[in-house]
């Protein structure tokens, strides 16, 4: 499926934030200042066999139409939340809601209430954007002999993984990971419908490697930083902003020196991780099957798009090289799949001054980053956030958590397979994990989730390098 103009992927997302309420966006303060921040959408390409502009009794060949296009989600933000806060959060506080990764976590609400719609309907019923999955394509009949041919193809990777330092690496499980006598699971009730792509339209350049090059540029004096030993113990190989020698590292949010560390690491690395992974989050893979929920492209402004910079933090040519090879083998339904990046000529209003030499135009100066991050989905979600929760509830309340946060998803998802288990449909073990696992933490190291965390590990271990997981709000229950 050929992928669409970039400009209309940024229109698409544009246009979509331009039809929210006044409440979503960034203000203009009274003293004339305004704020700034950034924006991401996820955009769903659909294509049609032929253009309707086209009459059936034409002696012309059908004329491609073009695809239709679809924003699904989108988000605003720029902050993160502070390690020393995270045991606190108990699943109702977001750690990241920079634009880029809220995008994608109202894209999987979005998802799981596509998923519900179709619950709802019953075994007979048709989504737009999400189907049934088949019996085979479930392993639940139909195909009696593919559990063996899937063991056979895992022992037979099994010595690839071997041979490139793969089978063994940082982690927890590491000897569930690493089982190979088992197929991987695979038996989500729902995968995305056919012919749909996937695409992200974000108004800067991600936060990390992929904006290097921009950084170094915007400072006055431009000669890269040194590199000298971090003075945290508990980050010595991610750095932020800083180090501007390291280039291809994984580093950590947020880039100021002066803010509170956290271990949240920047969206270069995430959208890096998530050509690995799918869109889909942890708990959404127990409902959506992950092949073909990876990103086509990203589409950047034009002035921010710098193809080094990006070639090296996502592309097979730089730091993510190996990863296909690898990925082949991953089982579960996973791959590697690339995005390309691409740039636009279109500008968000409420875009972050570009600083050209020091200089930020008339406009730009003394313009402020806005507190507030808003979420929308085409499924009727919306919310304003304020320090990772419902604006105007305090930050640990537990009536605060957004409709995005570990545990109103992991709510969700237990309701719409409690509705497919009604329909006959649902897979036993994934129903017993979202009922009666005790904790998040539980939860998550079950089988379902094994092969997604082998896939992970893999490319921390080959490509993202010294990446440091971000734990402490694991530890809780929904009776919590």
């Amino acid at each position: 499926m050929p992928a669409p103009h970039p400009d209309a992927i940024a229109d698409c997302v544009l246009a979509a934030f331009k039809a929210l309420p006044a409440k979503c966006k960034p203000r203009r303060l009274s003293d004339g200042r305004r704020e700034w921040v950034p924006l991401a959408g996820i955009v769903l390409s659909r294509d049609t066999p032929t253009s309707s502009r086209t009459p059936p009794t034409s002696p012309h060949a059908p004329v491609p139409a073009e695809p239709v296009l679809t924003c699904a989600a989108l988000a605003t933000g720029s902050k993160c939340l502070p390690s020393a806060k995270l045991p606190l959060a108990k699943g109702n506080v977001l750690h990241d809601w920079h634009a880029e990764i809220l995008a994608i976590r109202a894209f999987n609400r979005w998802l799981v209430d596509e998923c519900w719609e179709l619950a709802r309907l019953g075994r007979e019923g048709e989504g737009r954007w999400v189907r049934w999955r088949s019996e085979v394509e479930r392993g639940r009949g139909g195909d009696h002999t593919s559990v063996e041919r899937e063991s056979e193809r895992m022992q037979s990777i099994h010595a690839t993984r071997v041979s490139n330092g793969l089978a063994k690496g940082e982690g927890h499980n590491e000897d569930k990971l690493d089982d190979d006598s088992n197929p991987d699971w695979q038996a989500q009730p729902f995968a995305l419908a056919d012919n749909i792509s996937l695409h992200l339209y974000v108004s800067d350049a991600p936060c990390g490697d992929a904006s290097m090059e921009l950084t170094m540029a915007a400072q006055p004096d431009a000669t890269p930083w040194p590199t000298t030993p971090s003075s945290s113990p508990d980050m010595p190989d991610m750095p932020g902003r800083g180090h501007f020698s390291l280039l291809g590292v994984v580093r950590r949010k947020p880039g100021r020196a002066d803010a509170p560390s956290t271990l949240s690491k920047s969206c270069s690395d995430k959208l890096a991780l998530k050509q690995c992974t799918s869109l889909l989050s942890g708990v959404g893979s127990l409902l959506v099957h992950p092949g073909g929920v990876y990103l086509g492209s990203v589409v950047v402004p034009e002035e921010r798009y710098v193809r080094g910079a990006v070639e090296r933090a996502f592309g097979v040519g730089g730091r993510m090289a190996g990863l296909g090879v690898v990925g082949e083998g991953w089982g579960g339904g996973y791959g590697f799949g690339a995005f390309e990046v691409r740039g636009t000529g279109r500008v968000f209003e409420y875009c972050k001054p570009v600083v050209d030499g020091g200089d930020v135009g008339e406009e730009g100066k003394g313009a402020v980053g806005s507190n507030l991050s808003a979420l929308w989905t085409r499924s009727g979600k919306l919310e304003v956030l304020i320090n990772g929760v419902l604006q105007g509830r305090k930050q640990f309340d537990p009536k605060g958590a957004s409709c995005v946060s570990r545990r109103r998803i992991w709510e969700s998802v237990r309701e719409v397979l409690t509705t497919v288990d009604e329909a006959g449909l649902c897979d036993s073990e994934a129903l017993r994990l979202v009922r009666d696992c005790t904790t998040y933490e539980h939860l998550k190291a079950c089988r379902p989730f094994q092969a997604r965390e082998r896939v992970k590990r893999d490319a921390r271990n080959l490509a993202l390098r010294a990446w440091t997981r971000n734990i402490g709000d694991a530890d809780w229950g929904f009776n919590d």
